[in-house]
């Protein structure tokens, strides 16, 4: 059935290739696409001639084929919010000073309504009622306490001071309560996340990773146009000036933050329109124009329009679908919110070789070297983007970025920010005031900030989505698209990246690791030969153990499944009649593949990793199929027939919860990572 693990099956090297089958012209018709009568293509030689795969077995074998099954489009409810009680944790106490904090309304003053379409008034407040009093009945006086033994002063003072830390931590602990509570009532929070999207690749590795979406708003609204950035007069909306998507796996053991162009090329997509300007989807007024738009927007080729047009969903559902993983949290802050936030820390250290001028912005660093820059200076340092000395546009903002993140990542580790309860209660409320989250609360960030306090720097790695270089006639860079699928199939898998190491300070973090390796190696010498030896051996062992495990995937749309048939039965044209069935359920069927299978007697689903969903989808049809994990097929799934095969049953619908059994062979290879990746190591202090 298989070579082995890096084998290919059923790759065919003849003169024809992998060509698509032609799709069959569908007639105009109100009848199911399975209750259509079509034209069926001529075959010749060993094929089929328009059979279909359950008839062609029943003619051979006497066995009454099996009619599919037809099953109605299934609604997947969304995930219901968190209405987790926080719970108190004493090392989280507060200063309570701050509890009595305002909050911050969610946008700057609305825009005025169209007169068309004017804004409904506000509800009435509800009327205030005194709190109620508890009845407490007269407590008679007590008796008089009669005479006993004397206490030893030593225990009396002991269980005092036992009483006090109990009423002590009893108080701290309902303190902090009460503090997550009210600053999680203050939280501006907006809809972004999708977790039920098919897009997301192999789920059950990335089961307790924690992934960040975090962007950095260019807005022109409100407070935001008092610190140089222009009013709504000279740019309307928003966009995601900086957007990140950060990977904390399970473990903990590692961070890693990809950067991404804001103006990388993608495909359009259709998104729900959104207003920046009141947080909300659906129809946007236009004040220029006194039109509404339609529900639904298609975006641009350019990263940055998913946000202008379809908000926080819309840039979800893009880098979900370019990156495969499984976005969990969301946030955004604007201009005024990264002031605040570095003006709390005390300012964030950076070192440049030159001074900085922007063309757009002025001087942003009137001299070279190492320098602690305030809130403002620190917003256009990130935000420049027409540095003469740097002459890479976007590419040298984003390394800027970086080295500015390294640094206050390193700052805020060295500083134990995280345990001073006074510069964090700061930080969150500026957090609070100036930000806009999904599936965040202030909890989730003291405890994740917590359990990162032990890591060292250098397991912090930044790292710039691979790109030609070259932008395209639309002034878009074009990504390499097999070289970010590298580079997030790494990040699913928990491998290392180029230049981790154990530091938190060094100026050579590409050659740490080596070093360090080469000194453990050199070490060890001959005394763990023998144990290195075992070792091998049971790697080798260990690389030919077939493991099989349950996976659980959700159903794409067939229309988006690669799906090539092969045949290893005696049936000949099996594979043809499958391949059209499968053509007239909706998948993106190849030629069917004609190579000289050996027989089988189960029906098998090839797949690569990162092509769970498709390879579910394609087993659901199959009744009895197993699925078996290989590699080099990319982004098709390939399936053998066997003697077991009896029909095609119709397609889940799209958005249905699988499980399926999948089979692969231990000891798996490393991803292969470009070589030119650019990489920012978090204990990187050279000065850049």
């Amino acid at each position: 059935m298989s070579d082995g693990e890096n084998a290919t099956p059923g790759h065919s090297d003849g003169p024809e290739g992998d060509k698509r089958v032609a799709r069959v012209p569908q007639p105009n018709s109100g009848r199911a696409p399975w209750e259509r009568d079509y034209p069926r293509a001529s075959a010749s030689g060993n094929h089929s001639e328009g059979v279909a795969a359950a008839d062609l077995i029943a003619k051979i074998t006497g066995v009454q084929g099996v009619n599919p099954v037809t099953r109605r489009s299934v609604d997947v409810s969304p995930a219901g919010e968190d209405a987790t009680v926080p719970i108190a944790v004493p090392d989280e106490i507060p200063d309570l000073a701050a509890l009595p904090y305002p909050r911050r309304p969610f946008t700057p003053p609305p825009a005025q309504a169209s007169p068309a379409h004017p804004a409904p008034p506000a509800p009435p407040a509800p009327p205030a009622h005194p709190a109620p009093t508890r009845f407490r009945p007269p407590v008679p006086a007590a008796p008089p306490p009669s005479p006993g033994p004397r206490r030893r002063p030593a225990l009396l003072l002991a269980r005092v001071a036992a009483a006090l830390i109990a009423v002590s931590a009893l108080a701290l602990t309902g303190a902090a309560w009460q503090w997550q509570s009210a600053k999680n009532k203050l939280l501006n929070t907006i809809a972004a996340l999708d977790p039920n999207s098919s897009d997301i690749r192999d789920p059950n590795a990335q089961s307790g990773d924690e992934n960040f979406l975090i962007i950095g708003v260019d807005s022109r609204i409100g407070a935001n146009s008092e610190i140089g950035a222009g009013d709504t007069t000279i740019v309307e909306g928003a966009r995601a000036d900086t957007i990140m998507l950060v990977n904390i796996p399970a473990n903990r053991k590692r961070v890693v933050a990809v950067s991404f162009p804001r103006d990388l090329a993608i495909t359009p997509m259709d998104c729900q329109a959104w207003d920046p300007e009141t947080g909300k989807y659906g129809p946007v007024y236009d004040k220029n124009t006194g039109e509404w738009s339609d529900n639904e927007r298609s975006t641009t080729t350019k990263l940055n329009s998913a946000y202008a047009l379809g908000g926080p969903k819309c840039l979800v559902k893009v880098i979900q679908k370019m990156s495969g993983l499984a976005i969990n949290r969301f946030m955004a802050v604007d201009f005024i919110g990264f002031e605040k936030m570095v003006d709390a820390l005390g300012g964030v250290e950076v070192c440049t070789t030159t001074p900085l001028e922007d063309a757009e912005l002025g001087v942003v660093l009137a001299t070279a070297g190492r320098q602690k820059l305030d809130g403002p200076t620190a917003l256009n340092y990130v935000r420049a983007r027409s540095i003469a000395t740097e002459d890479n546009g976007d590419y040298g903002r984003i390394k800027r970025q970086q080295l500015f993140l390294s640094s206050l990542l390193r700052s805020i580790i060295s500083s134990e920010t995280l345990f001073d309860l006074d510069k964090l209660d700061e930080v969150v409320n500026t957090f609070i005031d100036d930000s806009y989250v999904d599936n965040i609360q202030t909890r989730d960030l003291v405890r994740l900030g917590q359990s990162l306090q032990g890591i060292n720097a250098g397991r912090i790695t930044f790292v710039t989505v691979p790109t030609t270089g070259i932008a395209d006639w639309e002034g878009n860079e074009v990504p390499r698209t097999e070289d970010v699928r590298g580079l997030f199939d790494a990040i699913i898998d928990d491998e290392s990246l180029p230049g981790e190491n154990d530091l938190n300070e060094t100026l050579s973090p590409e050659t740490s690791t080596a070093t360090s390796e080469t000194t453990d190696t050199s070490a060890a010498d001959d005394a763990l030969a023998t144990e290195t030896s075992t070792s091998e051996t049971t790697t080798e062992t260990t690389a030919a153990t077939t493991t099989t495990e349950e996976v659980k995937a959700v159903a794409a749309d067939p229309r988006d499944v690669t799906v090539q048939v092969g045949n290893a039965t005696e049936i000949k044209g099996l594979a043809t009649a499958t391949t059209e069935e499968l053509d007239l359920y909706g998948f993106d069927v190849l030629d069917p593949d004609y190579s000289d299978w050996s027989l089988a007697d189960q029906t098998t689903v090839y797949y690569s990793l990162g092509n769970e969903q498709a390879a579910a989808t394609v087993a659901a049809t199959l009744p009895g199929a197993r699925i078996e994990r290989i590699t080099g097929l990319g982004e098709v799934v390939q399936v053998v027939l066997g003697s077991d095969f009896s029909t095609v049953t119709y397609p889940q619908a799209s958005g249905t919860q699988l499980t399926v059994d999948v089979t692969h062979t231990g000891g798996s290879t490393p991803t292969e990572l470009p070589s030119d990746l650019t990489v920012t190591n978090g204990a990187d202090v050279r000065c850049d």
